[in-house]
């Protein structure tokens, strides 16, 4: 309820990204809903539930661009009881914002976007207080609510936060700066958006590629094909094959298009190699000193999303990259009150819970952590018997394999 719809309904019909027809039957759905002549949030809230209720319950992804930027927006929901659909959305985000209605101050469910947005290696947050219209305009409302979070914030190093004061139904500060706040000096929430830095992390991680397919069309040619997570690779590169630990170096990088000098983050190529070593799905192709970690056993914090809880020593498929193997949930180290933010003891976790646990897996995972590389370091898991995607996970660092049973077995 605290307005995140409307702002982004606010958004994209100040920047001139709303078709006509969709805009028309916004405007008829608007009548009687006491939002002005637009109804800004239905723009974005399409579910007839979401209509009547009046909150977001699924992630809607929108799309606009300005002269500077192009822009996808992921509303995700507000509520407790829809944790897992903010991560969903947070998942693939760079950057945050976390609305806070200004008559209310810092609540709890602030807090906890917040925590989850650090916790998915966000560094850039905007927190844009709105509703300023109703507590006058203010000054001193916006400098309080801005002193409360930046002391909560202070225990996240890496976030860097930007405060705005909104109005998203009036439009203020949203696309354009407002002449009802002339204390505030800073930039509108759009102007914001098209210069903070993007997708650099991707670009200055070391060289990561998970091996997708082996392209094999001839005994002339034989090539790895898969999508650059993270860095770049030029012909004449020296490369590690992991696990294995076997290296080579990089002969060509090849595409639908022609062969390329270099290949960055988030091009899908085909590398051919100057010897021929045995590499299949799921193997890892890196670049440098900087070696991503190879364990059996690791450390991460995961979000369970399925309905039947977790089970201690259970079996599970884990996908981490292009690989999917089998994998046991060995302990589960606390969960987290979404509310408080304080570790509790817990032999399980329900949907929607954080927590962290330690996973165990048939083969190596070659991984970075997490917040260091958002596609080596992130996984799911995979409930066999359902075939349904139970929990996503974030590594924080390779865990002791639990020691080997002794076997009953006479002899043994």
């Amino acid at each position: 309820d605290d307005g995140k719809s409307t702002l982004i309904g606010r958004l994209l019909y100040d920047s001139r990204s709303v078709y006509e027809d969709q805009l028309e039957s916004v405007t008829k759905a608007s009548v009687g809903r006491n939002a002005g002549a637009i109804d800004f949030s239905l723009l974005t809230d399409g579910l007839r539930a979401e209509r009547e209720q009046g909150i977001t319950i699924d992630v809607a992804y929108r799309y606009f661009a300005t002269p500077k930027r192009k822009f996808i927006i992921a509303d995700t929901p507000g509520h407790e009881q829809y944790t897992r659909n903010m991560v969903t959305g947070a998942s693939t985000a760079d950057l945050a914002i976390v609305l806070v209605d200004a008559r209310k101050g810092l609540l709890p469910q602030s807090r906890r976007h917040a925590y989850i947005s650090s916790l998915l290696g966000l560094r850039h947050l905007v927190i844009a207080i709105n509703k300023m219209d109703l507590v006058g305009y203010q000054q001193h409302v916006f400098d309080h609510i801005e002193t409360d979070f930046r002391n909560f914030l202070s225990q996240f190093q890496s976030i860097e936060p930007y405060f705005v004061p909104i109005s998203a139904l009036a439009g203020d500060n949203v696309v354009t700066r407002s002449r009802n706040m002339p204390w505030f000096a800073g930039a509108s929430l759009l102007e914001h958006l098209e210069t903070v830095p993007a997708g650099e992390r991707e670009d200055k991680a070391p060289f990561r590629f998970p091996v997708q397919r082996v392209v094999r069309p001839n005994q002339l040619f034989r090539g790895y094909a898969g999508t650059v997570a993270s860095g770049h690779i030029r012909p004449g590169d020296a490369v590690t094959v992991l696990p294995s630990g076997r290296t080579s170096t990089v002969t060509s990088i090849t595409t639908f298009d022609g062969d390329l000098d270099v290949a960055h983050a988030g091009r899908s190529v085909t590398l051919t190699l100057k010897d021929e070593i045995d590499i299949s799905r799921g193997d890892m192709i890196a670049v440098g000193s900087e070696q991503p970690a190879s364990s059996t056993a690791v450390e991460a914090t995961i979000v369970w999303l399925n309905e039947a809880p977790a089970q201690l020593n259970k079996r599970y498929r884990i996908k981490h990259t292009t690989a999917q193997h089998w994998a046991d949930l060995k302990a589960i180290g606390y969960r987290l009150n979404i509310n408080t933010l304080e570790r509790e003891g817990s032999d399980t976790l329900e949907m929607n819970s954080i927590g962290s646990v330690k996973i165990e897996s048939a083969r190596p995972l070659v991984f970075d952590p997490y917040l260091k590389n958002r596609i080596t370091g992130s996984f799911i898991l995979i409930d066999p018997a359902t075939n349904a995607t139970v929990a996503a996970g974030m590594i924080t660092g390779s865990g002791a394999p639990a020691a080997a049973r002794p076997s009953n077995r006479p002899g043994a």
